[in-house]
């Protein structure tokens, strides 16, 4: 395996000694650089780019290029693992994903069936063998997956949502068989995961991005048990949960057996630094809208985080994605900000 010269991420992950913070950003592989929607422009939608790997390593490189971050994040989307189990959807353009068809009976569930990655998913684990030379060893590659029970909520709801209540009823009317669902999207999530890092993957983070819809007893019951297995499962790279507004579970996540907890910009670094104890790196969290600002707000903005973060293993970030309408030129501020400070 050839060695990674920036290799910043991967010694913050693993809580070793590092030179200065290192930077990425949730979704910077996307609609806020020119030269990604010149590649989208050129396929007839997201799900073709996704699917086409030579066009998904492509803009997977886009950032490491064109912004100066520390780390690729391979260019997929979560929803990836439904499909892989049975259940196509679209990607319908200002609207977001559907599925067609959603899961609502005893049946439907015993129709899915657990992902084999290298068939279901082989565009995706052929991108990150693209990356990966394509990389050469400069900055290490993230694969990523969607935590059970967000999965969870599309395949049951059929499409985003303000409430997810066809989900969220399924798990109080239905249990039993939301279990059923959530272990076999567990199981194809495992081995999805284990796929990506066999063909390439450095670190894997997981994302739970509607972790916070949950009153806290659900989510300990529905959610956390199955982060917990993919955790457990896990151990030939550092793992990241990131659990969008579960404050309420970060002691939780941080007895998981994860390297890293991601934090969105609602919560607290100090407050969370004491929740997930000193063993854990935290990733984050600068409010994604605050790149909107002035440069200088920006700066002082970053600043002000590094602060919050210092002295504990840490790995700068946006509390959630970058949004698509925001200037590639405030994006590179905030990453040239994070290196300049925590040098």
């Amino acid at each position: 395996m050839k060695m990674i010269q920036n290799d910043l991420l991967l010694r913050a992950a693993q809580g070793k000694p590092i030179k200065r913070t290192p930077v990425w950003l949730m979704r910077q592989a996307g609609r806020i650089l020119p030269e990604y929607r010149a590649v989208r422009a050129s396929v007839s939608g997201f799900i073709e780019l996704a699917q086409t790997p030579e066009l998904a390593a492509e803009v997977t490189l886009q950032p490491v290029d064109i912004l100066g971050v520390d780390a690729a994040i391979i260019f997929s989307d979560i929803l990836v693992i439904p499909e892989a189990m049975g259940l196509p959807y679209e990607m319908i353009e200002k609207k977001g994903p559907h599925f067609p068809e959603v899961i609502q009976t005893v049946q439907d569930v015993q129709n899915l069936r657990i992902a084999d990655p290298e068939t279901d998913l082989s565009y995706v684990l052929q991108a990150i063998e693209i990356v990966k030379k394509e990389l050469d060893g400069r900055v290490p590659l993230i694969g990523f997956a969607g935590a059970p029970f967000t999965i969870f909520t599309y395949m049951v709801e059929g499409a985003g949502s303000k409430t997810f209540s066809k989900a969220r009823k399924m798990l109080y009317q239905e249990p039993e068989l939301s279990h059923q669902i959530l272990q076999k999207i567990t199981d194809s999530t495992i081995a999805y995961l284990k796929a990506q890092i066999r063909h390439g993957a450095d670190l894997v983070q997981v994302f739970d991005s509607w972790a916070g819809i949950l009153p806290p007893a659900q989510y300990s019951h529905f959610a956390l048990p199955y982060l917990r297995q993919i955790c457990d499962a896990i151990n030939e790279v550092p793992v990241t949960v990131f659990a969008k507004g579960a404050y309420f579970a970060l002691e939780e996540i941080g007895q998981m057996s994860c390297q890293t907890v991601g934090l969105d910009w609602n919560m607290n670094p100090k407050t969370a630094r004491k929740l997930v104890g000193e063993n854990k790196t935290l990733q984050g969290n600068l409010d994604p809208c605050a790149l909107y600002d002035s440069f200088d707000n920006i700066r002082k903005m970053t600043r002000q985080m590094l602060a919050e973060f210092e002295g504990k293993p840490h790995i700068a970030n946006l509390g959630h994605g970058v949004y698509p309408d925001i200037d590639p030129e405030k994006v590179k501020c905030f990453i040239e900000a994070i290196k300049e400070f925590s040098n």
